[in-house]
């Protein structure tokens, strides 16, 4: 039976990277609301058909401010993601999806687009992600467009209404997520078949996108020949 034993235990030692992704971390911090001590949870996940993605959730027992923030755990992608999904049932409130912290969200039958950096990384399903978007709005309604005050509480109560009839199934809409540093990701509920009424291109980014995300300052390509043309 040694041998038996032996093998056990080889085919257990590769799973020593499996346990750190089910190992959560846990940090001490300060509650971005009160200020007071509060406790961060770390974990590691790997979204199907997609990568690994960091998730941090902080709990405050002081104030009851929960945030639940996700970081990219991998490098920008060489290209762009821009993802459409038309929202057609109600049950596409439940497909998972990660929105980084670089992407930019839009609703064209809402007219309504939120910017790169607006709510942070999320990892939760669209109805969160609609739910975080109106509470957004409630909370600070220039994200509307500046109008004077006499027009601006219909213009809020009129898209608000129409967000609630898209996240309670009554409306058809477009989900469009444009992530230039490719990190976002819907969920394809046909995977790994073609989902009908989700579309994903990748583009080239933009000198201006690529000078957002930083890239430009990272000379990487064709260093050496200029160092070496002998001027």
């Amino acid at each position: 039976t040694l041998p038996l034993q032996g093998e056990e235990v080889d085919a257990k030692l590769p799973d020593a990277a499996e346990d750190l992704r089910d190992e959560v971390l846990q940090f001490n911090t300060n509650c971005p609301e009160c200020n007071a001590p509060a406790s961060t949870n770390m974990k590691l996940v790997q979204i199907p058909h997609f990568k690994e993605v960091i998730i941090m959730a902080t709990n405050c027992d002081s104030c009851g401010h929960r945030t639940n923030e996700v970081k990219s755990g991998g490098a920008i992608e060489p290209q762009g993601t821009r993802i459409t999904l038309r929202i057609t049932d109600p049950s596409d409130m439940t497909r998972d999806i990660l929105k980084s912290e670089t992407c930019r969200v839009e609703i064209p039958e809402l007219e309504f687009e939120l910017g790169m950096g607006a709510l942070g990384g999320k990892f939760t399903t669209l109805e969160g992600l609609l739910k975080d978007i109106r509470d957004l709005v409630e909370k600070n309604p220039f994200t509307l467009g500046d109008s004077s005050m006499p027009s601006r509480t219909g213009k809020l109560q009129e898209f608000i209404g129409k967000l609630q009839d898209i996240i309670e199934g009554k409306a058809q809409a477009h989900f469009i997520m444009d992530d230039p540093a490719g990190n976002s990701y819907l969920q394809n509920v046909y995977a790994p078949e073609e989902d009908p009424e989700l579309s994903v291109q990748r583009y080239e980014r933009t000198f201006e996108q690529n000078e957002e995300l930083g890239l430009n300052d990272m000379k990487t390509e064709g260093y050496e020949p200029e160092a070496t043309s002998g001027r």
